[in-house]
């Protein structure tokens, strides 16, 4: 791609006027755009947003704040209250990654978020967009945020073909940024970008008649706009039959576990669950047996399900099956399970999939 090219064909100036301008009039009241610029706050909220909806992300941001409102007192949390906190965000390394950053820059920088792009960049979890959105933002360093709204952006205002699946790529919409930056306003110019490919130029049927920076956009003028940008498929996502166990004791007590310390959802608690294997009969009889061999007790398992749970992960999607039962004698423990009574179990942070099965055991059986 002959970036100089692209660029020939954009009024630069007038193109950062039309954007801001736009912005300033039509940028959505959200709760991270009134704390003025405090960077452990811009970081909070871009770490919720990756991945996650707007819509979805201001209640957690909000109640976050209100539990941890300085960096401070974040960083003198406890492991399970912060993934708590988090329950139901997902992508929990975002939660754990962040809380071991802020206790580093409490450590090591006196609570005081670090201001240039070698700094920042050394603190865990904080990769090229993170750092360039906290810089910008908050300290109004001219650095490039560059992240799936920008790169579809900047992929129909240059024309620019390059597969944005390819890390390679993101080097050459930074460049971009760099070029078309508004320097005197890098928090504004960063954050336009941002809201215009949220708001307007959206994946797919662009609003390109209500677009502020319609007139340089070579996609528009090519007519191109719903081609680019130009992203190659991910893999075949892999599908797991789960069948899953609410198991309570004479106590009224529950059976819980924690998940492993490393891979999908760790550290997360969970009902006892095993993958399936076999056809619906067997679904039953199959975590009969494995809760044997597993806990060295016997359960008392209805004959049905009460609830079925699908979950879709990037690159993995859940068929969770769950059975309502009894513990049978007493649970002499095993490492990383608890028996907990409804009110504790509520206290602790569990997946998406096993609050649902939780919600729908509360409303046929409790």
């Amino acid at each position: 791609m002959n970036m100089n090219t692209n660029f020939d064909k954009v009024d630069i100036k007038q193109f950062q006027h039309d954007l801001i301008t736009w912005f300033v009039r039509e940028q959505r009241d959200l709760p991270w755009r009134k704390n003025g610029g405090d960077p452990y706050k811009v970081w909070v909220s871009e770490i919720m947003l990756q991945q996650t909806r707007v819509d979805t992300v201001i209640p957690y941001y909000e109640r976050f704040l209100e539990k941890f409102p300085t960096i401070e007192s974040f960083a003198e949390a406890d492991d399970e209250s912060v993934l708590k906190i988090w329950e139901g965000l997902g992508y929990y390394s975002r939660v754990r990654n962040l809380h071991s950053a802020v206790k580093e820059v409490v450590q090591h920088y006196g609570g005081k978020v670090p201001e240039t792009p070698e700094e920042i960049s050394k603190l865990k979890g904080v990769g090229p967009y993170t750092a360039g959105a906290v810089l910008s933002i908050a300290y109004g360093v001219p650095e490039p945020a560059v992240d799936g709204n920008v790169m579809r952006v900047l992929s129909r205002i240059l024309l620019m073909w390059d597969d944005i699946a390819k890390q390679s790529t993101r080097k050459l919409f930074e460049k971009a940024v760099r070029e078309l930056m508004y320097y005197e306003n890098p928090s504004y110019f960063n954050q336009a970008l941002m809201e215009l490919g949220a708001l307007i130029c959206t994946p797919t049927s662009p609003s390109c008649l209500l677009c502020p920076v319609r007139d340089h956009c070579q996609a528009f003028e090519a007519g191109v706009q719903e081609e680019l940008p130009v992203k190659t498929r991910k893999k075949t996502t892999k599908h797991v039959e789960i069948v899953a166990a609410v198991l309570k004791n004479k106590d009224d007590q529950f059976l819980i576990r924690k998940r492993p310390e490393k891979g999908l959802l760790a550290n997360l608690w969970e009902f006892p669950n095993v993958e399936d294997h076999g056809p619906y009969v067997q679904m039953r009889q199959g975590l009969a047996g494995y809760l044997k061999n597993e806990l060295e007790i016997d359960t008392e398992l209805e004959t049905g399900t009460f609830e079925k749970v699908n979950h879709v992960f990037t690159h993995l999607t859940w068929t969770i099956d769950a059975f309502s039962g009894k513990l049978i004698g007493d649970f002499s423990g095993r490492p990383n399970y608890k028996l907990v009574c409804k009110e504790q179990l509520e206290e602790y942070a569990f997946p998406v999939s096993h609050q649902k099965i939780w919600q729908a055991y509360k409303k046929q059986y409790l």
